[in-house]
């Protein structure tokens, strides 16, 4: 039996019925796309099968702290991680280890491990890929919720110097999404010089 899937089911099912409607980017697509990509990742780093399950477990959990409120979800998520994995036999060091790498999606990331470094990289993988204006909308879309005033313009110049600020941790991401991240951010470049 996978142990894995009852987790997956629980946090999955969590997500789609307790996210905020709003929620256009922290959605569970989102969190499956985070998912896909950590499994991704992780082969192309020759990350152990054990390691592996901890890292999927990560990334199910990261956001879930967003059903209960958008500031410090990170602290959040780890909360109701740690509560639930319990049930699930995942023992305290797992857990630690875990909220551990959750903590490494936090904006500015600064992750403490290799394992931390894939799911920081997972989470923003996006933006050295051809899907980074779709998620990005989705993104402007939520910020919209927070901010209804905030311009389009204004989105570009957070998404350009974002962008130039943020760098990937991982061997395989550094290889494979940073030129593409460097093509999207001329794009953004673009969009505000026609803005102007």
């Amino acid at each position: 039996m996978d142990k894995f899937l009852p987790i997956y089911n629980k946090v999955i099912s969590n997500l789609e019925q307790n996210l905020p409607s709003w929620l256009h980017y922290h959605c569970s697509e989102h969190t499956k796309h985070v998912l896909e990509k950590v499994i991704y990742i992780a082969k192309k780093e020759n990350v152990e099968e054990h390691d592996l399950f901890l890292l999927k477990i990560a990334a199910l959990y990261h956001d879930i702290g967003f059903i209960i409120d958008r500031e410090k979800h990170e602290e959040l998520s780890c909360i109701i991680a740690t509560k639930e994995l319990k049930e699930f036999g995942i023992n305290e060091d797992e857990i630690k280890q875990i909220c551990e790498m959750m903590k490494a999606t936090e904006i500015p990331q600064n992750p403490t491990s290799h394992l931390a470094a894939i799911l920081a990289d997972a989470d923003l993988e996006y933006l050295g890929t051809d899907g980074f204006l779709k998620w990005s909308k989705k993104l402007y879309k939520e910020l919209l919720h927070y901010k209804p005033e905030l311009s389009e313009n204004e989105w570009y110049k957070i998404q350009y110097d974002f962008i130039s600020n943020h760098h990937y941790h991982t061997t395989y991401c550094k290889q494979n999404r940073e030129p593409k991240k460097v093509e999207n951010l001329e794009l953004i470049k673009n969009k505000l010089e026609k803005i102007g």
